[in-house]
């Protein structure tokens, strides 16, 4: 039986933390940023967990 491949896309969008929580970067960061008001903008910093019903298979995606 072969090996199972990671997903790239994935595995460039989110990390597992030691604990198996899945956190992601939120969107909206990237560009349009000159009309969002400091505060929006800073509520984008930092990361967040994956909603609890994709975990399963963002997980099967990275093969963890």
């Amino acid at each position: 039986m072969p090996k199972q491949k990671t997903h790239s896309g994935t595995k460039d969008r989110v990390r597992v933390t030691k604990n198996g929580k899945v956190l992601r970067r939120r969107a909206g960061t990237s560009h349009l940023l000159q009309h969002k008001s400091a505060s929006r903008k800073r509520r984008y910093a930092g990361v967040e967990p994956v909603v609890k019903a994709q975990v399963k298979s963002i997980k099967r995606k990275l093969g963890v």
